[in-house]
């Protein structure tokens, strides 16, 4: 066997996009990133939510059974603003979403939820008090639709929280005038959709509750590019048209940063580096690490 030269040396994937000389090990990403951490005050955090943070968390300490994953974690996220949360595997993104939502153990710390009506502690609510009194809604990782029921009862599923049967009904058909796509398919097995159909019912599901703030994880996961494109659009509309507050991990990292008002990137259970997710995609740093060189 012979040494590779450089020259020689096949290019392979980077962190999801674009190309690099060699493949960097997951702890040799955290390793890199940790190096590039920064001292991230409060006040900057509050700046970039515009000084009236929709959703709070406070020095969170979360988890999974006696294991601390999230380390006195701060987070701030202004109404109907996108905040995207990247970073090497196991870096406590997604855990982030499933604190919020009620998904796991949380030590200490706490999430608030911030509205005109006052503010409301919601650390401890349970995921059916989160979505039902507190307006936050959970969008899952592709597979999670009910693929033997019909698009319809889908929805209906989406309104299983409602007082009446017919309140779901009811919230559903606003999701049929709103996406024609789906009203075409109310009948089909969802199990027969498209990739990009599958999601856009996911997150049509989600709509039903009718939510003011919408976590969602790995929305381009599994898609074709024409059905990410579709993905985000549907997305941008629902931030800023319908107000939406987003939270979201996204593993292609630049997508996500050109969605997102925010970025956060998080290393080993901590937030390393924050910012407007324009001035994250044009940091050198996080190009190298996440963004492909």
């Amino acid at each position: 066997m012979t040494d590779e030269t450089s020259d020689e040396r096949k290019k392979a994937s980077g962190y999801h996009v674009g190309g690099v000389d060699s493949v960097i090990s997951v702890e040799e990403v955290t390793r890199q990133a940790a190096a590039i951490a920064e001292d991230i005050s409060l006040e900057q955090l509050d700046a970039l939510a515009n000084n009236e943070p929709h959703v709070s968390i406070r020095n969170l300490v979360a988890g999974y059974g006696q294991m601390e994953i999230l380390h006195n974690l701060d987070l701030r996220v202004g109404k109907a603003q996108s905040l995207c949360l990247i970073g090497p595997n196991g870096a406590g993104k997604s855990t982030i979403l499933h604190a919020i939502f009620g998904f796991n153990r949380i030590f200490s710390g706490s999430i608030e939820i911030c509205s005109e009506n006052g503010v409301n502690n919601v650390t401890r609510m349970t995921p059916n008090q989160k979505l039902a009194e507190a307006g936050i809604a959970y969008i899952l990782q592709d597979k999670s639709i009910f693929p033997n029921m019909t698009v319809e009862e889908n929805l209906w599923m989406g309104g299983f929280l409602k007082n009446r049967p017919q309140e779901a009904k009811e919230a559903a058909e606003k999701v049929f005038d709103k996406y024609d796509r789906l009203a075409a398919r109310r009948k089909h097995r969802a199990g027969v959709l498209s990739g990009g159909e599958r999601r856009l019912l996911e997150i049509s599901r989600a709509l039903v509750m009718n939510p003011e703030i919408l976590l969602v994880d790995e929305p381009s996961i599994g898609l074709e590019p024409r059905f990410i494109d579709m993905v985000f659009e549907i997305l941008d509309d629902l931030q800023n048209v319908e107000g939406k507050t987003i939270i979201m991990v996204e593993q292609n990292a630049k997508k996500g940063l050109e969605f997102a008002d925010i970025g956060y990137v998080l290393v080993s259970g901590q937030l390393a580096i924050a910012g407007k997710g324009d001035d994250l995609l044009q940091n050198s740093k996080v190009g190298e690490l996440f963004l492909g060189g």
